[in-house]
């Protein structure tokens, strides 16, 4: 079964030319598509031939709503979503002064391991196709009636793991004839896979690019954060600096701020001294409470030494504001909760 939503417009109109089917025919499903149905019968204007002819060898991606949280301190609004195979897969939106944002999900699960995150103790199952990362931002839109204007790969799942598909996304997410997202209004996380981070480069999207670093130095990294064995801090630092200079885009780095693991001042002035010079900008989240893990967020007195002591190395830095936390907005706490309680 073709995966239609996630075809590029050449490859969708090959697809309906090559079963002989006339050309005009591909611009017609391709408008269907990106108005966002969700079956071939809402397509009205199409002949019964052709709707059957795609029923029957295609297919077009949804995520069902299968539990929604909202927050009642801000509005923050958690989805569960299933698939078509019944996969589940957490997104969230964030309702800010300059629009909505969304944190969707490009994997079923994680491979990564990180000790502070609770997608990657749930297991991994699978990547997701261009068209679930899709199905995910125009479910949440529909059902708040809203248009969702920035996007934030930073949900279950490793971006650069499923590098294809996520290219493959980005591009029909920021085509002006589908949801239209600008690459600038598009931020992409990693935890630090070097070779896909030069690979990316070379396409100079324009989006931003933000590195989950959470330490300063390789043995503290190591414990938190395995892929470090693989690609050291030095590897990585290196590689973001080489990013900037490649594509124009200062870089973002993530820093849970853990306490009495990462967040003590001789942290800080090795972030400091690690980070001076590179054109950056460091966010500060206090990790969040995860079943099964002993690690607690930084006080509010450490939060703040750490921004002082970076700021003398010139690297600025903030406090990400915490939205949610009321509803465990952050991605794998509601999957894990919900399969383990028994769908409940």
């Amino acid at each position: 079964m073709t995966d239609i939503k996630s075809l590029y417009y050449p490859e969708l109109e090959k697809f309906i030319v090559d079963n002989n089917f006339p050309k005009f025919r591909a611009k017609q499903v391709w408008s269907w598509l990106n108005k966002g149905v969700r079956s071939f019968g809402e397509m009205t204007n199409l002949p019964k031939n052709l709707i059957d002819f795609l029923a029957s060898s295609s297919y077009i991606s949804v995520a069902n709503i299968e539990k929604k949280l909202v927050s009642r301190y801000d509005k923050t609004v958690k989805y569960l979503f299933r698939l078509n195979d019944g996969e589940f897969v957490e997104t969230v939106v964030m309702n800010y002064h300059h629009g909505y944002s969304i944190c969707v999900s490009t994997q079923v699960g994680c491979k990564m391991g990180c000790t502070f995150c609770a997608t990657g103790k749930s297991g991994f199952s699978r990547s997701l196709t261009a068209s679930e990362i899709l199905a995910q931002i125009e479910s949440a839109g529909r059902d708040l009636n809203v248009r969702i204007s920035n996007i934030v790969l930073m949900g279950m799942g490793e971006p650069l793991d499923n590098f294809d598909n996520v290219i493959r996304f980005l591009k029909l997410v920021s085509n002006e004839d589908g949801l239209n997202i600008g690459m600038r209004h598009i931020t992409l996380s990693t935890c630090g896979i070097v070779p896909k981070i030069y690979e990316l480069a070379e396409y100079k999207f324009g989006l931003t690019l933000s590195v989950s670093l959470h330490a300063p130095d390789n043995e503290t990294r190591n414990k938190t954060m395995p892929v470090n064995k693989t690609y050291p801090v030095e590897t990585l630092i290196k590689a973001c600096k080489d990013y900037f200079d490649k594509t124009g885009r200062r870089v973002s780095f993530e820093y849970a701020m853990i306490d009495k693991v990462n967040d003590s001042d001789s942290c800080a002035e090795k972030l400091g001294r690690l980070l001076k010079g590179l054109n950056c900008h460091v966010n500060l989240i206090p990790v969040n409470s995860v079943k099964g893990s002993d690690f607690k967020k930084s006080r509010i007195d450490r939060q703040k030494a750490f921004i002082n002591i970076l700021n003398k190395y010139s690297v600025t830095a903030t406090v990400r504001r915490t939205l949610g936390s009321d509803i465990d907005a952050s991605c794998g706490q509601l999957k894990r909760n919900y399969t383990q309680e028994g769908g409940k």
